[in-house]
C-alpha cells in the first residue's frame, strides 16, 4: 500500500506515520531523514541540497523530488510506503505522481489528519524543553509563532487536500483522541481492521 499522510504542525503526523507504517507492514519514510541520509552520505543531490541549506534558502522541488524518488525506488518500499511531510505543494504532488508512474506504481490513499486550530495552538504552545536544569518554551512553539507557522501550512500545503480529493485519493481523520484511536481510524479508512494481521505477515512468514 503507497499513502501519504498530510497534516498541520501539531496534528501529530510522526507519531501517526510510525504507527500506520508498522501496521501496514511497509516504512515510514520523512523528507527530513531523507535528507539527513543524503547529506550524510555525501551523496551528489544532498552536496546540492547541502548548498542551499547552508545558504538557509529552501531546496529546490527538483532536488527534493529526485531524493524522494531514489528513495521510494528502494528494495525496503517496492511493496509500499507511508510518505509523511511530502508533497508539501501541489506542484510536488504532481512531481510526484510522474515519479510514481515511471515506477509502475500510483497512490492508493492520502490521509489527512484533522483538528481545530486552537487545538493545534494549544498543543504546540504547550511543549517544554529542559535547557540547563529548567523547563523552556522553544522560540517556535510561542502562540504567534505557531499561529504564523499554521498560517504558511494553509496556504502551501493545505491545498494539498482539494487537490487529493479531487483525484479520489482522500480520506480525513479526525484526529483527536488517544493515539491508538487515531491510529485505528486512519487503518479502517485505509480498508485495514486494525485488530487483524497486518498485510504482508503472513506472506512474510510463509
Amino acid at each position: 500500500m503507497r499513502v501519504v499522510l498530510l497534516g498541520p504542525p501539531g496534528a501529530g503526523k510522526g507519531t501517526q506515520a510510525e504507527f500506520i507504517a508498522a501496521r501496514l507492514a511497509v516504512p515510514a519514510i520523512s523528507t527530513g531523514d531523507i535528507f539527513r541520509a543524503n547529506v550524510s552520505g555525501q551523496t551528489e543531490l544532498g552536496q546540492k541540497a547541502k548548498v542551499y541549506m547552508d545558504a538557509g534558502d529552501l531546496v529546490p522541488d527538483e532536488i527534493t523530488v529526485a531524493m524522494v524518488k531514489d528513495r521510494l525506488a528502494q528494495p525496503d518500499a517496492v511493496n509500499g510506503f507511508l510518505l509523511d511531510g511530502f508533497p508539501r505543494t501541489i506542484a510536488q504532488a504532481e512531481q510526484l505522481a510522474a515519479s510514481l508512474a515511471e515506477l509502475g506504481h500510483g497512490l492508493d490513499r492520502v490521509l489527512e489528519l484533522v483538528v481545530e486550530e486552537e487545538e493545534l495552538v494549544r498543543r504546540l504552545s504547550g511543549r517544554r524543553m529542559l535547557v540547563d536544569g529548567e523547563m523552556v518554551q522553544r522560540d517556535d512553539d510561542k502562540p504567534e509563532t505557531v499561529r504564523h507557522r499554521l498560517e504558511v501550512y494553509r496556504e502551501q500545503t493545505a491545498p494539498l487536500s482539494g487537490f487529493y480529493d479531487d483525484e479520489g485519493l482522500l480520506s480525513r481523520i479526525d484526529a483527536i483522541g488517544a493515539v491508538d484511536e487515531v491510529t485505528a481510524r486512519a487503518l479502517r479508512a485505509l480498508g485495514v481492521d486494525p485488530e487483524g494481521t497486518a498485510p504482508g505477515a503472513a506472506a512474510a512468514g510463509a
